[in-house]
């Protein structure tokens, strides 16, 4: 749009020119007002209810603002609190995760593009998870993370069964149905794209290559791994030891989480999230930053942050939590604590 300067495909175009893949085609053109709301370049107000979600009623901004302003909220609507929603505005359940996208974008983090995206999934038990874009400060590009895992991380995170659907502005990346494709062989997603008809992941990626293709069953539902480490009663390293028995690291044998601690007390997890095609895998510090994200902190909360991974494992995190760490919280030292199967 002239009024922006840039629409999501040149935007996608010029990255790509730079060593990141061209987007996926559309399922079908975008309405101006659909382009325009996913190339602002200045952040949504957070807390403005009103401005995000004009066309919502009055009793449903409400409701939100109080869901928002709750310690608990961390980016997610119960699946009763939907139904009310959709009650309210005269939808059904997949129309409200489509209004719901502006919401969801007020979470991105693109320090880099200054490219708003939101993503609301569903899970099986039928609440809602918002995820938006996060980009490292600095980093190569390879270190952001999409929003359509953003609100699967949420999803996982929230120890949901599974991920029913997904609502995006414009149809998924190559890079995302990618990841999609890793939660479960035996559960298709429906696709839910703004001007189009909802689309199962399987017609979006055909001929795909997942976790069934390796003897494999999928990140959901989740299987924990039995870890164990000396007792402690620091809250992040317990924080991080849950993460970690939560990781899905079916290819590597190598599970890991982390735990974040902010300097108000507050404490956020991440686990690892693999691929069978390696590249799309999430690691545990991206995981974590979300929740943090997803909680109204800032980076600049961060006081202490602790990986927790397998002694002698096959691949190790340290390198690269690091490495963001030091864009997001560079006075923060990494504390690492060895943990062993059992």
């Amino acid at each position: 749009m002239a009024k922006h300067g840039v629409t999501r495909r040149k935007a996608l175009g010029t990255l790509g020119a730079v060593g990141v893949s061209a987007a996926m085609p559309l399922l079908c053109p975008l309405p101006a007002e659909a382009e325009l709301s996913m190339t602002q370049t200045t952040p949504v107000q957070q807390n403005d209810v009103s401005q995000i979600l004009p066309g919502f009623s009055d009793p449903s901004r409400q409701r939100l603002r109080v869901l928002i302003a709750s310690r608990d909220f961390g980016a997610r609507i119960s699946a009763d609190d939907m139904k009310i929603l959709a009650a309210n505005e005269r939808k059904t359940v997949p129309e409200l995760m489509l209004a719901l996208l502006p919401l969801a974008r007020t979470l991105a983090r693109p320090p880099i593009s200054n490219f708003y995206v939101g993503a609301v999934a569903r899970g099986v038990s039928g609440d809602v998870y918002l995820g938006a874009n996060l980009e490292i400060p600095n980093q190569a590009l390879g270190y952001s993370v999409h929003a359509e895992q953003s609100s699967i991380a949420n999803c996982y995170m929230h120890a949901d069964e599974g991920v029913a659907a997904i609502a995006v502005t414009a149809a998924p990346c190559g890079h995302c149905r990618q990841f999609m494709n890793e939660l479960s062989p035996v559960r298709d997603i429906d696709i839910l794209v703004q001007g189009s008809v909802p689309t199962k992941l399987s017609t979006l990626l055909p001929s795909s290559f997942g976790p069934k293709d390796l003897g494999g069953s999928g990140a959901f539902p989740i299987k924990h791994v039995n870890l164990t480490m000396p007792k402690s009663d620091d809250a992040a390293t317990m924080a991080a030891l849950d993460a970690a028995r939560m990781s899905y690291a079916p290819y590597s044998k190598s599970p890991s989480g982390i735990g974040i601690a902010t300097h108000s007390g507050r404490v956020f997890k991440g686990t690892y999230f693999e691929n069978a095609a390696f590249n799309p895998s999430l690691p545990p510090l991206e995981t974590a930053l979300l929740a943090l994200i997803a909680a109204r902190e800032e980076f600049a909360a961060i006081d202490r942050v602790v990986l927790i991974e397998v002694e002698s494992a096959t691949i190790t995190q340290r390198q690269t939590t690091e490495t963001v760490l030091s864009s997001v919280a560079p006075k923060v030292k990494l504390q690492i604590v060895n943990a062993s199967k059992s």
